[in-house]
């Protein structure tokens, strides 16, 4: 049988959990391609089910180990096979998109469903279209779909410097908002140039003490309670939870839902309303990306990028450093 090159998750753990070797090559089933990945984009929700976080979430990923070993969703790559009934692509085709929860993008091969695949964008090479699908599609379901966000509306983006923060500064711009970004010092001039009208930096200033309100809050970090994150949304506005990062006790337990549990548990006595996006991408959403993209409405910013050995090294720049924008393992072809 066919091998591949992978990195491979046995169980649960820190990035010391991740091994590179060779396994059996994937084969395509009915309606899936086998994507020949140039580069897979690394996304918080990696390392989350790295470490089996929230713990909750073992029960549909496995109890005690993962059941599946290979984690990553994010690919760009060269069609190399496909599958019966596949009529939307051919051997050759360069695409881009999402494996899903499932993963299986940490490798020289993946199997994608057709459907979650789009067309690369001429003007992107393989690793910058690989930090395009989970994060900018976030990004547009929260704030097109979730917010409505409409021209002149005020919008406040916590997480402004992140993956998704970075590509929903440039689509609350393009929609016609008036942004602005909550980040670190070091990220003020990135978000700046990405289209952010006001930028606040979180470590000098309090955003929920401005007594500034905003008609959509984007909460992409899950740091505030939602006392502060109440008065910062305007009557009448929308308040988004999306994401965040994952500690101990309850937020072990539940990770970002705890917070997102709380607002859906809240929304009816607030004088806003609170959404929180569950949207799984489809073909026109991926489509529409690659059209913001062609435009140059959006790009994607990457940080750094690691080969695959290194997708352990990677993993604790993405978990430890606060990295921002993109992280992507690049693999050879």
């Amino acid at each position: 049988m066919a091998q591949m090159t992978a990195v491979v998750q046995d169980r649960y753990g820190g990035p010391e959990v991740l091994s590179v070797r060779d396994v059996t090559r994937p084969e395509p089933a009915q309606g899936q391609v086998l994507v020949a990945v140039r580069a897979a984009g690394l996304n918080a929700a990696d390392w989350h089910l790295m470490r089996g976080l929230p713990l909750f979430a073992r029960l549909t990923v496995g109890l005690r180990a993962p059941r599946s070993k290979i984690r990553g969703s994010d690919v760009a790559g060269v069609v190399e096979a496909v599958g019966p009934e596949v009529t939307r692509w051919a051997p050759g085709d360069e695409v881009y998109g999402e494996c899903g929860l499932a993963g299986g993008g940490f490798a020289s091969f993946a199997v994608v469903d057709q459907a979650l695949l789009a067309a690369k964008p001429a003007s992107l090479s393989f690793d910058r279209a690989a930090a395009v699908p989970l994060a900018a599609h976030t990004a547009l379901v929260c704030l097109r779909e979730a917010a409505g966000l409409r021209a002149g509306q005020r919008l406040l983006i916590n997480g402004a410097s992140g993956g998704v923060g970075t590509f929903a500064v440039q689509l609350g711009h393009a929609l016609g908002g008036e942004v602005t970004g909550v980040c670190s010092t070091r990220n003020l001039d990135l978000v700046r140039s990405l289209g952010a009208d006001h930028v606040v930096d979180y470590t000098g200033e309090d955003v929920a003490a401005s007594g500034e309100r905003y008609d959509v809050v984007l909460d992409l970090v899950g740091n505030r309670s939602l006392r502060d994150l109440r008065r910062l949304v305007a009557r009448d506005g929308v308040l988004v939870l999306s994401g965040g990062g994952t500690s101990t006790g309850r937020r072990e337990l539940l990770g970002p839902a705890w917070l997102m549990l709380r607002g859906k548990l809240a929304s009816p006595t607030l004088p806003f309303r609170v959404r929180v996006p569950q949207t799984p991408p489809s073909p026109e959403q991926l489509a529409d990306l690659a059209a913001l993209v062609a435009a140059g409405t959006i790009r994607p910013v990457l940080d750094r990028t690691f080969p695959l050995a290194e997708a352990a090294q990677a993993m604790t720049y993405l978990e430890t450093e606060h990295a921002r924008a993109k992280v992507v393992l690049t693999i050879e072809g």
